[in-house]
C-alpha cells in the first residue's frame, strides 16, 4: 500500500487490517513515498519522520514500513512494483489503494502495466465510494474485476485482476489533518 502517509492515521492502519484479513495476506508493507509526482511535496516532511510516525500508528507485527522507493530511487509505483517483483519472484504481490487512487489512477505512469503486473485490491473510502467504479481505469479494466467474496483468492489470481472491497467508514484523513494542524 503506497502513499505520502502525510500524516499516517488510524484510517490507514483500518484499511490494512481489513486488507490483511479480507485478502488473508500474510503481512502488508505501507511504501511510504519520498514524493508524489501527481501532488506538490514542497511541505511533505522528511520520509524519515513519516515512516517514524507510521510506525508508531501501525503497531501491528504483520503491517512493515518502508522506505523501498527511496532506497531503489525509482519515482514511480511502475518502476517500484518492476524492482520487488525482480527482487522477490516468488512473493505473490497485491497493490493496495484506496478507492480515491482508483478514481485517479489512470493519471498514474503507466498504470497499465502496474495493473498487468499484479493484482489490486481497491478499499472504499470515504467520500470516494461508489463513484470511482465508473473511473477511467475502473472501467478499463472492469473484465478483470473479481466478486468481493472471492477477495481471499486475490493473490493466486494472474494479473489483471482487481477486487473493490468495502470498508467501515473511517473519516480519517490526512488531508483533513494537515488542514486542522495548518501544514496543508
Amino acid at each position: 500500500m503506497g502513499g505520502s502517509f502525510d500524516p499516517p492515521h488510524e484510517g490507514h492502519r483500518e484499511i490494512s487490517i481489513r486488507a490483511l484479513t479480507r485478502l488473508r495476506l500474510d503481512c502488508l508493507w505501507w511504501m511510504i513515498t519520498p514524493g508524489n509526482p501527481l501532488k506538490d511535496n514542497a511541505a511533505l516532511p522528511p520520509l524519515e519522520d513519516r515512516m517514524r510516525r507510521a510506525a508508531s500508528i501501525a503497531a501491528h507485527p504483520r503491517i512493515v514500513i518502508s522506505g523501498a522507493e527511496q532506497v531503489f530511487a525509482t519515482h514511480y509505483t511502475a518502476a517500484l512494483v518492476s524492482r520487488l517483483r525482480r527482487r522477490r519472484p516468488s512473493v505473490r504481490f497485491v497493490w493496495i489503494m484506496g478507492s480515491d487512487n482508483l478514481a485517479a489512477f489512470h493519471r498514474w505512469a503507466s498504470w497499465r502495466a502496474i495493473a498487468q503486473s499484479l493484482p489490486i485490491a481497491v478499499m472504499s473510502r470515504p467520500g470516494a465510494l461508489a463513484a470511482p467504479l465508473s473511473a477511467r481505469a475502473a472501467q478499463a479494466l472492469r473484465d478483470a474485476r473479481v466478486d468481493e467474496n472471492d477477495a481471499p483468492t486475490l493473490a493466486r489470481r494472474r494479473p489483471p485482476a482487481w477486487v473493490y472491497i468495502g470498508t467501515p467508514r473511517s473519516h480519517a484523513s490526512s488531508t483533513a489533518l494537515r488542514r486542522a494542524h495548518g501544514t496543508s
